[in-house]
């Protein structure tokens, strides 16, 4: 028994996620039906990072057990003839017996991606809000997060985890003259968070709530207290780390 590894790439626009849903079209899905194909029995691929619904990756890692014996480049190749054009197979490698993409992964980084003005072409990969925020607010701001908390505030409400705390290793901004780009690397992040982050530091930058409400929903542990959620078009699983 084989353990292949894959980095691939999609754009989640039109999917209703990574994990596989009941009549729903979803990435997880739709790589292990071309997977089937290719190789002539069923695999079970499991992803490091279960994006939601309109979430793009530019690095996404999956891994899965087969028997058969066709090498890893002609994998790549087989797989990416069968896939819709919104997925990409990057590389294709085997890997231990042991590895598994998403227990295995230390850290990840994610990608929010705000437009400094509207546009018609890339409207699917960033979001622009139609209000004014200090930015360099938001960036101070930001850095409440640096550390281990608990993020209960900042996930899903009824998020299915055994606990909330996540290690946040860095955040950072960066950008060009046409978006502005705020990332976050931590060792887990809980279903929404990201963008609940970004909706409520948005919320900071526009003077409805101080720097001071903010570190106080932090420490709340509820989500009740947390800013509204960002939209997922904006949102890209940015790299994974071993």
């Amino acid at each position: 028994m084989r353990n292949i590894k894959l980095e691939l790439e999609y754009d989640g626009t039109d999917f209703a996620g990574w994990q596989v849903q009941k009549g729903q079209r979803t990435v997880q899905g739709v790589v292990q039906q071309a997977l089937k194909q290719l190789l002539q029995e069923q695999v079970n691929l499991i992803g490091s990072s279960r994006t939601d619904s309109g979430v793009h990756a530019q690095a996404q890692v999956a891994n899965f057990r087969t028997e058969n014996p066709l090498a890893c480049g002609r994998i790549r190749l087989g797989l990416n003839s069968l896939l819709p054009q919104d997925v990409v197979i990057h590389r294709a490698s085997e890997v231990g017996e042991d590895f598994h993409a998403r227990y295995d992964a230390n850290y990840r980084r994610y990608r929010y991606v705000l437009a400094k003005r509207p546009a018609a072409v890339g409207r699917h990969y960033y979001w622009f809000p139609k209000f004014k925020y200090d930015l360099e607010l938001m960036k101070s701001c930001s850095q409440l997060l640096v550390g281990e908390h608990n993020f209960k505030s900042f996930c899903r409400g009824k998020s299915a985890v055994k606990h909330h705390r996540c290690q946040v290793e860095e955040v950072r901004w960066t950008g060009n003259e046409n978006e502005i780009y705020f990332e976050i690397k931590a060792n887990r992040f809980l279903q929404g968070m990201v963008r609940t982050i970004v909706g409520t530091l948005l919320e900071v930058g526009r003077g409805k709530i101080s720097a001071e409400d903010f570190k106080t929903i932090l420490e709340r542990e509820d989500r009740i207290y947390g800013g509204p959620t960002a939209p997922a078009r904006g949102l890209f699983l940015l790299k994974v780390y071993y």
